[in-house]
């Protein structure tokens, strides 16, 4: 306690306790003081200050890097195939029947439509439902959001695919500008909330945006009529950041120590010999007589043509640099600390035992999991809901009577599983799973990133038309019954 706290507690006692209790905190933590070794950085921006400041800034360095930097452009496309994959979110619908079992029969008939209406989903007609979930999941990623508008019911210069008419139009985070706010009518960086934060209606540009000019009006679209999906690290953060924002520095870093390495070893593979010239008094002027000259350089040359006190020289270099890859190595390890992702994915360095790599793997996809938790949420999920729900409406899927309605729009989404390092081992861990009770054949199947229903479909059919035509393979383990009760029937 100084002279000064006693003096500001004759007056105002608050004020002297708080000021005690600020020097208690401040002394509590080494970190808040301030030292030689520790300059402290701080952040008392809201989340939404900091977008406003440097969203577009950082959307735009991604968006360069993806275009021109070949490892962005490999770590991105390896979180669009842990994420999305080949096939896309796979929705595996479950309605209950009201006697607790599955409809069988109604899942079948969502399934068909389902993969029907997924080869154009998109109001351009361009892309397949997997194409359209992977570009909207690489648009999140990089930009930090991707919008998607669902559109109901009779649109002009629209055809309904598979008779439902329900379209999905994906739009980059560009068409909901993020410089509209207005605290009066509730909205914040082109999006209106309520008194509790959530959204209510998003403002979206009715044209193309270029150069970062938008050209035409605004429209305004529903909340329920929007899939909004953002990669954000705080709370009540409106507009999302890239998932490149803490990289991106080492990235661009990289980059550009490389081209320096690259220019470095194309100019050293450029570089020849020397003559050395001794000093004047053993040379004469003649010599300045003969020209240009040349020297023809072979292998195992024995060069005899040197004038007196001349010596060829050879000029060293030190590239290509033998540490380059393990400098880069260390930065690519880094990388992928901060992207949840995985330095053997984003360095292509898939050395190791089969133990270490598994461990990789493990630990990398509970990352991936997670994003891809997020996006079904965001965008599969909803987007099959209400394509059900159009579905219905359209009559192209009959509800039976004794269906739970409740339960109708349930389903199992699953996207690309963790690969199999070495498939005798996993599969016979599956077998001993299954043989315990600790999971179940659909999982098993799941785990390969297929559908149980189109696996055992497929299975059956192939089963019977073995047997109809009187062909026997040891992939049927009925077989391997068969022959071992005829031995003991022998015996």
């Amino acid at each position: 306690m100084s002279l000064i706290d006693d003096a500001i507690g004759l007056f105002s006692p608050g004020w002297k306790a708080s000021r005690l209790r600020s020097r208690v905190a401040i002394n509590a933590y080494e970190a808040a003081l301030p030292m030689r070794t520790h300059r402290a950085k701080r952040e008392n921006r809201n989340a939404n200050q900091l977008t406003q400041f440097a969203g577009r800034s950082i959307r735009e360095q991604a968006r360069w890097l993806d275009n021109n930097h070949d490892l962005v452009i490999g770590l991105l496309d390896k979180l669009e195939e842990r994420i999305v994959g080949a096939r896309g979110i796979v929705v595996d619908p479950q309605p209950i029947l009201k006697t607790g079992l599955v409809a069988d029969d109604l899942s079948k008939q969502i399934r068909a439509a389902w993969a029907e209406w997924s080869i154009s989903p998109d109001v351009t007609g361009q892309f397949t439902r997997p194409v359209l979930e992977r570009l909207m999941a690489r648009t999140w990623l990089r930009d930090g959001e991707v919008f998607g508008q669902m559109v109901r019911g009779a649109a002009p210069g629209l055809t309904p695919t598979a008779n439902i008419p329900f379209w999905v139009e994906a739009l980059e985070p560009d068409y909901i500008p993020l410089e509209m706010s207005d605290t009066g009518r509730g909205i914040c960086q082109g999006i209106y909330l309520n008194s509790w934060g959530c959204p209510t209606k998003y403002v979206v540009y009715k044209n193309l945006v270029t150069s970062g000019v938008a050209l035409g009006n605004t429209k305004e679209i529903a909340a329920d009529g929007m899939m909004h999906l953002k990669f954000m690290r705080r709370l009540h953060q409106v507009r999302g950041n890239s998932l490149l924002s803490g990289i991106l520095i080492r990235l661009s870093a990289l980059k550009e120590y490389e081209d320096s390495e690259l220019t470095a070893a194309r100019i050293a593979a450029a570089l020849g010999m020397y003559v050395k010239k001794g000093d004047g008094q053993t040379y004469g002027d003649e010599g300045n007589d003969k020209g240009p000259r040349e020297l023809n350089i072979e292998p195992g040359m024995l060069f005899d043509e040197l004038a007196p006190g001349e010596e060829i020289g050879m000029i060293k270099s030190d590239r290509p640099n033998p540490n380059l890859e393990t400098f880069r190595n260390g930065q690519l390890r880094a990388v992928a600390a901060g992207s949840r992702s995985s330095f053997s994915s984003i360095s292509r360095n898939y050395n190791g035992t089969y133990s270490s790599q598994r461990q990789e793997l493990v630990e990398s996809f509970e990352g991936y999991g997670i994003l891809q938790d997020a996006f079904i949420a965001a965008v599969t999920r909803p987007m099959y809901r209400s394509w059900l729900q159009m579905a219905i409406t359209a009559g192209v899927i009959n509800v039976p009577p004794d269906v739970d309605t409740a339960t109708l729009f349930n389903a199992v989404y699953s996207g690309p599983v963790m690969p199999w390092i070495d498939p005798m081992k996993e599969a016979n861990s599956w077998r001993v799973l299954l043989r315990g009770g600790a999971a179940t054949e659909g999982d098993w199947i799941r785990a390969r990133g297929a559908n149980p229903g189109d696996v055992k479909r497929r299975r059956k059919a192939e089963v019977d038309e073995n047997k109809a035509l009187d062909l026997v393979f040891d992939t049927d383990p009925a077989n391997d019954k068969g022959e071992a009760s005829a031995q003991e029937s022998k015996k």
